[in-house]
C-alpha cells in the first residue's frame, strides 16, 4: 500500500507534506505534487500535514479521484524529487477549495 496525492493539490502545491516525509517520496511538477509509490513506506505522516486534504492511502482514495493512483505512479517516474518545503503557488488560496481540477494539471 502507498499514499496518493489527489486533485485538491492541483494549482496549490502546498509542500507542508514534504518536510515530514522520512523517505523523500514526493515528486514535484509544475503545479502538483505526487508520491512515488515505489518509495512510499505508508507511514501516513504526510496526510495530516496537507492543508487541502489531498493525500489518501491508496485504498481510501475517493471514487471520483481513483485516476490519481495511476497518475501518481506515472508522473513520479519523470518528475524530480522535492525534499524541502517551498512557498505554495501564487494562486493557491484561489484554488484550494476548487473541485474537479484535473484539466488544470500541467505535466
Amino acid at each position: 500500500m502507498t499514499h496518493v496525492v489527489t486533485g485538491s493539490c492541483i494549482n496549490c502545491r502546498y509542500t507542508d507534506c514534504v518536510d515530514v516525509c522520512p523517505v523523500d517520496c514526493f515528486r514535484e511538477g509544475p503545479n502538483f505534487l505526487v508520491i512515488d509509490p515505489d518509495e512510499c513506506i505508508d507511514c501516513a505522516v504526510c496526510v495530516a500535514q496537507c492543508p487541502v486534504h489531498a493525500i489518501y492511502a491508496d485504498e481510501d482514495v475517493p471514487g471520483d479521484q481513483q485516476c490519481f493512483i495511476k497518475l501518481n505512479a506515472k508522473l513520479a517516474r519523470n518528475w524530480p524529487s522535492i525534499t524541502k518545503t517551498k512557498a505554495p503557488l501564487a494562486e493557491a488560496d484561489q484554488f484550494k477549495d476548487v473541485k474537479d481540477k484535473l484539466s488544470l494539471l500541467e505535466r
